[in-house]
């Protein structure tokens, strides 16, 4: 009985133990955040997303207690960024610049995502709202609507134009104006703004599709030209760019907005301390008219307001994709093109040098075969 007794003793202390030393390690967790929060942004540097983000991350950090920094993964029309976020922890330190292009356009008209833009991500708050423009090189031979829809149709499919990335905001932009006018472009897909930006100023292309936010100090500049904005109405930054409506188009309507988002799971705590930070980082005076200068509006809203403009603009995409079936083909990576005369043309490639003939070798007695030699020179012979 005593040693029955004993065991016993042990067992309960035993389980005894484990329950404090468990309680322990919960009360030793530290609060979210004790370590750094990552803001992934699914462009390089210099794009529409790099400056909201890195206009916002300070501020953030300062509501979070924790510094917020940002990790540029451009790539796959957004597709990069979002796989790499949908597939890690769901802790709160790790977030998405999400995305009208991210959210909607990709899944309209891409299989093969890496994400579901519902089931693998839950929405943190409302982040921003841009506008989108329509641009022409410095010297391209066109400088309103007409202009390009009269270029156009006089080279069906071989005028170039550039989006920041295939299933963007700026792609599908594009495809709505060019479905409005009548005419077919070819797409030519970029890895973010500033790259496309610098081929457009360089002449190598001679049409683009951008946020204001990034092409606003190129037209200032007189860098490039605004041919017109697809708003509603003509935007405070670019007061002298007509809209597409003021050119006859009014369906030429889509502007760029953004969210921040989160791995779906977080804990519900983690959740409300990041949304409530969000929120106060975006009525920050300072924060405001960091983005205004920028030409973007700083948009205040709560998690349910993005989920409701996610459910709104999804099937909408889709409708628009199955209206333009070509839209599909755009996607794929193009041959390498040469722009001549604002038409896009197959990139010429020097003719392969003929092949040398290698040296005759002396003569060979008969009844032998022609075999190589070390040399280099091919025996001659007859059988």
């Amino acid at each position: 009985m005593k040693m029955q007794r004993r065991a016993w003793a042990w067992k309960v202390a035993a389980v005894a133990a484990a329950a404090w030393v468990g309680s322990a390690g919960v009360l030793a967790q530290p609060a979210y955040p004790s370590r750094p929060v990552t803001l992934v942004v699914p462009f390089p540097p210099g794009g529409s997303s790099d400056t909201i983000g890195r206009a916002i991350a300070p501020k953030l950090g300062e509501k979070l207690g924790q510094p917020v920094v940002i990790d540029n993964r451009p790539g796959g029309g957004t597709a990069v960024a979002a796989g790499y976020v949908a597939r890690s922890a769901p802790d709160g330190y790790t977030l998405l610049i999400g995305s009208g292009s991210m959210l909607t356009l990709n899944p309209a008209v891409r299989k093969d995502l890496p994400y579901d833009s519902v089931k693998s991500f839950e929405q943190i708050g409302m982040l921003s709202r841009a506008g989108m423009v329509l641009l022409a090189g410095k010297d391209a031979p066109f400088s309103t609507v007409a202009q390009v829809q009269a270029a156009a149709k006089k080279a069906p499919g071989q005028l170039p134009y550039a989006s920041f990335g295939a299933g963007t905001a700026s792609h599908f932009t594009a495809e709505i104006a060019w479905l409005a006018l009548g005419v077919q472009l070819l797409h030519v897909p970029y890895k973010g703004s500033a790259p496309m930006l610098t081929d457009l100023i360089g002449g190598q292309l001679p049409l683009a599709m951008d946020t204001v936010v990034t092409a606003a100090p190129q037209i200032k500049a007189g860098k490039v030209k605004a041919i017109a904005v697809a708003s509603p109405k003509r935007l405070p930054t670019l007061p002298q760019v007509p809209t597409f409506a003021e050119a006859g188009f009014p369906d030429v309507v889509l502007e760029s907005w953004g969210t921040v988002m989160a791995p779906r799971g977080l804990p519900a705590a983690v959740h409300a301390k990041l949304e409530k930070a969000l929120m106060e980082t975006m009525a920050d005076p300072g924060v405001r008219k960091a983005l205004a200068d920028q030409g973007v509006e700083a948009v205040v809203g709560p998690a349910k307001q993005a989920d409701a403009l996610l459910e709104r603009e999804l099937p909408l995409m889709r409708a628009v994709a199955a209206r333009a079936p070509h839209e599909r083909r755009l996607t794929a990576p193009a041959r390498p093109q040469a722009v001549t005369g604002g038409v896009v043309r197959p990139a010429e490639r020097p003719a392969p040098a003929a092949p040398r003939p290698a040296p005759a070798c002396p003569p060979a007695p008969a009844r032998v075969r022609s075999t190589p030699r070390r040399s280099g020179c091919v025996r001659r012979g007859r059988e």
